[in-house]
């Protein structure tokens, strides 16, 4: 029972840190989605103001390597976030489970 007791305040150590994990993780994916955006607006802009045709713009724009290392760096961080979120509740389920084990052995 001891060892069921111990593996469950792990747990719960492990899930107060991924939720701190996921706070982070949000706020860089956040950052990292308005970078992106405000220079992808920035270079459809330059390239409309160079007379690019507009059915072209935004396909040239996502080629352009500043624009892809941008958009690259928000994909990362969103699957980090998502990873993160996956943890938790896998955590959550671990915790779940360690509980109902604790409540079956303590009626027995």
């Amino acid at each position: 029972m001891n060892d069921l007791w111990s593996e469950l305040r792990e747990k719960t150590r492990q899930l107060d840190m991924s939720t701190k994990m996921l706070r982070k993780s949000g706020d860089e994916y956040a950052e990292a989605e308005r970078d992106y955006k405000i220079l992808l607006r920035q270079e459809i802009l330059k390239l409309r103001d160079a007379g690019t045709a507009v059915g072209l713009v935004q396909m040239i724009a996502y080629g352009i390597p500043e624009v892809a290392r941008a958009r690259f760096k928000r994909d990362v961080a969103e699957n980090m976030y998502e990873a993160n979120k996956e943890a938790i509740n896998t955590l959550k389920l671990e915790i779940r489970i360690l509980d109902a084990q604790i409540e079956r052995e303590w009626r027995s």
